[in-house]
């Protein structure tokens, strides 16, 4: 399984949310810097287990709840998807809130 660390507090708006993603994750350079995209380039790297880390979860969820909220409702779609395929869904979402 890979891991993938994305610190919240560094998530402080939409821009620095895809950077954040797109740099840490190595999303391809023709990301888009929205949520399809966002979904689409977690899907790909999905083909194995991933284990997606979110630091500071509870500061994210008391300061920028919108963002964690489209962290994990489209995670939940990747998942979704992949089963509606009939693949395996291969994405965990952790963090401490």
């Amino acid at each position: 399984m890979i891991t993938f660390k994305i610190d919240g507090k560094k998530l402080t708006n939409w821009n620095s949310f895809h950077l954040e993603f797109k740099t840490e994750l190595n999303f391809p350079d023709y990301y888009g810097a929205n949520m399809n995209s966002w979904i689409d380039c977690i899907d790909d790297l999905t083909e194995q287990p991933i284990l997606l880390q979110i630091e500071n979860g509870n500061f994210l969820k008391e300061n920028k709840p919108e963002l964690l909220n489209a962290i994990l409702e489209s995670g939940a779609f990747v998942n979704y998807r992949k089963i509606n395929q009939g693949q395996k869904p291969n994405l965990i979402i952790a963090t401490d809130i």
